[in-house]
Formats: C-alpha cells, sequence, structure tokens
C-alpha cells in the first residue's frame, strides 16, 4: 500500500529486504522510481494508482542491481531512465543469455523464489552523461550521480518536496555495500558519494532508503555520519560498532553480519 512521505511523494515498502517503491506525482501521471520486486507487489502498485487516476508516465532504476531493475506490464510502457553508466552496466548484464537465469536460480533459496518477474528486466534507456534532472512533467528531480555501491548509482532529489530517494545507501537497517572490484578504490568512491549527499543534506526532510525506514530530515545527517563512521573503520582495518551488525540489528537482518564478514575478507585478500 501506498504511504504518503511529503506533499505527492508516496512510498510502497516491499516486505523483502524491505524495498522501497517512491511514486511522484506530476501534472499528466507519476514517476516510478526502483518499483519493487515481487510480481503480486508491483500489481498492487499498479492497483493503488488506477485507483488514484494516476498513468506512469516515467520510470527510473538508481543503480545496476537487478531488485532495482524490475517492471510490470501493468505500469504501462512509460519510459524508464537511469544514468548512462547504471545503462551500460545493465546492457553489459543482459547481453549474457543466461543473466536471468541466474538471478532466478539466486533467488531459490529466498522467500520470494518463483514470485519476481523477469521479463521487462533492465530495459531502461541511459540519459546523456551529466544529465542534472530527469526529463519528465512534474517537480524538479535532481540527479546526484556517484559511484559508491555499484556504477552509475544516483540519488535523487525531488527539490520542491525535500525528499531524498538514496538507492542503496543511508539505509537504517543495512551497512554500506561495496562495489565489486578493489577494494580501496570502492572505500574512496564511497567516501567521495557522501560527502555528495551530505552537499544536500540540508535541504532534505525526508529520505527514502533503498532498503529500511523512512527518516525524516533530522535522520539525513546522522545516517551520512553512521555509513562514513562504518567504511572508515573498513579502511582503518578496525572493528566497527555499527548498530546494523550482528546482535544489535534488526530483526530478521542477521544476515547483514554475514555481508560485513564478506567486506572484511575482501580488505585482507
Amino acid at each position: 500500500m501506498l504511504r504518503q512521505v511529503a506533499e505527492g511523494v508516496l512510498v510502497h515498502e516491499s516486505e523483502f529486504v524491505q524495498s522501497n517503491g517512491v511514486v511522484v506525482r506530476g501534472r499528466a501521471g507519476v514517476l516510478l522510481i526502483d518499483p519493487g520486486v515481487t510480481g503480486s507487489e508491483i500489481d498492487c502498485l499498479a492497483n493503488d494508482l488506477r485507483e488514484l487516476g494516476q498513468p506512469v508516465v516515467a520510470g527510473f532504476s538508481t543503480h545496476p542491481d537487478w531488485d532495482h531493475l524490475l517492471w510490470h506490464a501493468r505500469l504501462g510502457e512509460a519510459p524508464r531512465y537511469g544514468t548512462a553508466r547504471c545503462a551500460a552496466a545493465v546492457r553489459e548484464q543482459l547481453s549474457d543469455a543466461d543473466a536471468k537465469a541466474r538471478i532466478a536460480a539466486h533467488l531459490i533459496e529466498t522467500e520470494v523464489a518463483g514470485q519476481v518477474p523477469l521479463d521487462l528486466l533492465g530495459l531502461i534507456t541511459g540519459l546523456p552523461a551529466g544529465t542534472a534532472h530527469v526529463p519528465w512533467d512534474g517537480p524538479q528531480v535532481r540527479i546526484i550521480e556517484h559511484q559508491a555501491h555499484a556504477p552509475g548509482h544516483a540519488a535523487l532529489l525531488i527539490e520542491e518536496r525535500g525528499v531524498l530517494v538514496a538507492g542503496d545507501m543511508l539505509s537504517d537497517v543495512l551497512v554500506p555495500m561495496l562495489d565489486d572490484g578493489d577494494v580501496a578504490t570502492a572505500i574512496e568512491e564511497y567516501l567521495t558519494a557522501l560527502r555528495l549527499l551530505e552537499g544536500v543534506a540540508g535541504d532534505v526532510d525526508v529520505v527514502v532508503p533503498g532498503h529500511g525506514s523512512v527518516g525524516g530530515s533530522g535522520q539525513v545527517q546522522a545516517r551520512i555520519d553512521l555509513d562514513r563512521a562504518y567504511v572508515l573503520a573498513l579502511r582503518n582495518g578496525q572493528d566497527s560498532a555499527d548498530p546494523r551488525i550482528g546482535p544489535s540489528a534488526k530483526p530478521g537482518w542477521e544476515w547483514v553480519s554475514d555481508v560485513h564478514e564478506g567486506l572484511l575478507r575482501r580488505l585482507a585478500q
């Protein structure tokens, strides 16, 4: 079910890893950001939009992870955007004919096995490099591109509403997850991205992470500080007291400790 978090901005939270789909109302319809995970949930979202009399006029994927690239036929054929680097990464992924099969196999051990619609996965158009705003007929949505977590990752600032859609950053349930490749480079890219988000924090009243709880203005800087402390601890080879790890983590999210251990193993290589 859609929940309003600011004027003209609504969020649909999936049960699967608390994934957040974001709806922004425009003049002729809505911009849909990272719509969701399971077919039934995205279908529910389509029903909500139909009841509101709001067609989808544009879509946006914040980054090229599979769970942010999904779509449903009932959402229509509106253009779906991402940054140029995001779209290039998706094209490379989908150039492998077995890509969707591997995603489906990866999901077999999860509670959403067989429920994720992959037919329309990743059909996004890359915006020209340096594009400042999402092209659509609605409130200005600024694109803040960085390379933390995934190539061409974008946070979106809905300027007139004071809402920051953070993608897979600034979560209250997930520790920062670094991009694959050289760990030292990934750490510096993450710290750079946090500085970019910090630069707009004063204009943010609501932060919506890709996974986790929606936060108010007082939580934006706190989440930036928490992510930065975690990444700096990794860089310095120190233990982290991050509350998202281990026994202090929210119930049902114990696996974030595995993510943390995986990052430590990468650093040790």
